[in-house]
């Protein structure tokens, strides 16, 4: 199913890796953005860079349950030009903080939204942002 999928970010190959032990929220990320980009779901973060090594990532999102074992130092050592989102719940957390003092380029806040999923994506990725402008009627 496609929900209001840009057909030219369709054909763009960006490659994306969730890397999560949350399977409900990997599956959850991988469905807000199979449709415009390739999506890979992984469970560990030892997967993820095995497959790295073979077809390198655009974009990594990091659940935040995986920053215990160090991981955006050891995506930094294995892919130093990878942009990562860390998928967090709380943005003020410590491990989180670390991680982005690490090198991880920003949050993903929970409860994912697709819009949201797909705007911070697309920033990520430096791809245009569609300009919103809200219209009020009285």
């Amino acid at each position: 199913m496609q929900i209001g999928v840009d057909s030219q970010r369709a054909v763009e190959n960006k490659r994306v890796f969730v890397v999560d032990d949350d399977d409900v929220v990997g599956t959850a990320l991988q469905f807000m953005l199979a449709d415009e980009m390739e999506t890979h779901v992984f469970a560990d973060l030892a997967s993820a860079l095995t497959v790295a090594a073979a077809t390198p990532p655009d974009l990594v999102l990091l659940g935040a349950g995986l920053l215990a074992a160090d991981a955006v130092t050891r995506l930094r050592a294995v892919l130093p030009q990878v942009r990562i989102l860390i998928v967090c719940s709380d943005a003020d957390d410590d491990a989180v903080r670390q991680a982005l003092a690490a090198g991880a380029q920003s949050t993903l806040l929970r409860p994912l939204k697709v819009e949201n999923v797909r705007r911070k994506v697309d920033a990520q990725l430096g791809r245009r942002a569609a300009l919103e402008i809200p219209v009020v009627t009285r």
